[in-house]
């Protein structure tokens, strides 16, 4: 069974970007082994001949046709555009 010390919780609440107060790394810590605990009993499962899913329920997302239309709606496309300027997208410089 793998445990995780407060060390490695807080390195791992640091790569996550999450602030985790130190009296609270020690539960953290407990959490995250208890999740590692739970994947090695996962392990432990036989899935021969068991197919992968995507879903628990089997469904198919729905398709449109992928046909080429005309286009020439670019005064509908920029129509919500906050800013547009001479047919294309207007956004604020990035760059300075």
């Amino acid at each position: 069974m793998s445990t995780i010390d407060t060390e490695t919780a807080r390195r791992v609440a640091k790569l996550a970007r999450i602030r985790v107060p130190d009296e609270n790394l020690p539960q953290l810590a407990e959490q995250l082994s208890g999740i590692l605990s739970f994947m090695e009993q996962l392990n432990e499962v036989d899935v021969t001949g068991v197919d992968p899913m995507t879903s628990v329920t089997p469904m198919r997302l729905k398709r449109r046709p992928d046909g080429v239309t005309d286009g020439n709606i670019q005064d509908r496309i920029l129509k919500n555009a906050p800013d547009a300027r001479e047919g294309f997208f207007a956004v604020p410089k990035v760059v300075e």
